[in-house]
């Protein structure tokens, strides 16, 4: 009976985690579309997704810390939370959505996929962890696969000048998560993941309003019912429903279950860009996106076996 219960409740952990990758994969192709029908600028839309999300995340923040096995934060607990949510989610969004701009959804996916291999780096650099031959032949297959997608997609989009401006903002998107990434794999045992995950986006929420201030971009805020409607099924669709779902996840399945799930975010995000957009579909991307998510998996199985072993 055990056993059954335990076998539904990770099949369960699997489709939540699953379609929470695919909500996830969503946000490219918003944004895109926000880009393209309304005259909005990467900022406001950014400020307009953290406004819709910010509800829902004050309530998990006063959710979690009322429970009974709540863990009141330390000053530097509550530093880290704060530097890393800036970092994961205010900057990164911010780069990411400057750079939509300019590439596509596509490449944009491919380049952000980069944030696992990024934090087997910062690990090995920051806190001595040895990167042994089966993580060193992922990051060579992601890293090759990444190359001839890019230079795959710059035949098709060689008369753009902002092509190599807007990929790397999406490149310092994916280092900058990155560190999100590893914070977070140490605050969230402490913490617990609806908590962390709550203080974060608050941190980052007013990250992304105070920068909006200072810019003056008031009188644009909420401008049409269009843009209204983009920046909701961004707040909500590609945000705080995905959020919640991969967390679920992480709690019937385990974080390097769910990390591996999500691999499939490059491929929903393309097929999404090739129906809904028109972005083609070539050669090269795929034989990139196959590498990349190859890579990308062999470090999660690594880091599945090691916390197994």
């Amino acid at each position: 009976m055990n056993i059954k219960s335990e076998n539904k409740n990770s099949l369960t952990g699997f489709i939540i985690a699953f379609f929470g990758a695919i909500l996830f994969s969503t946000k490219a192709i918003i944004v895109k579309k926000a880009f393209h029908d309304t005259s909005v600028d990467a900022l406001t839309l950014l400020a307009e997704r953290m406004i819709f999300s910010l509800p829902f995340y004050i309530a998990a923040a006063i959710f979690s810390s009322g429970k009974k096995n709540n863990v009141r934060m330390t000053n530097r607990q509550w530093m880290n939370v704060v530097l890393l949510g800036l970092a994961g989610y205010y900057l990164s969004s911010y780069f990411d959505f400057v750079g939509l701009q300019y590439v596509s959804a596509g490449l944009e996916r491919l380049i952000l996929f980069l944030y696992p291999t990024f934090a087997v780096l910062i690990n090995a650099y920051y806190f001595k962890q040895k990167i042994n031959n089966l993580q060193k032949t992922a990051l060579v297959l992601t890293y090759v696969g990444i190359g001839i997608a890019y230079f795959g997609e710059l035949k098709f989009d060689n008369s753009n000048p902002d092509f190599y401006w807007g990929s790397f903002l999406i490149f310092i998107c994916a280092i900058t998560y990155s560190f999100y990434l590893v914070g977070s794999g140490r605050m969230v045992p402490v913490l617990g993941v609806t908590k962390f995950t709550a203080y974060a986006m608050l941190s980052a929420t007013c990250g992304v309003l105070f920068h909006f201030l200072i810019q003056k971009h008031s009188a644009n805020l909420f401008a049409s019912s269009t843009l209204i409607r983009y920046s909701i099924m961004l707040a909500l669709l590609a945000t705080v429903i995905p959020s919640f779902m991969l967390s679920y996840g992480m709690k019937k399945i385990g974080a390097n279950n769910t990390a591996i799930i999500t691999s499939i975010g490059p491929v929903s995000t393309i097929l999404q860009a090739h129906f809904i957009l028109g972005d083609r579909i070539f050669a090269e991307q795929v034989i990139g996106t196959v590498l990349v998510i190859t890579g990308v998996i062999m470090i999660g199985w690594q880091s599945f076996d090691t916390s197994n072993g």
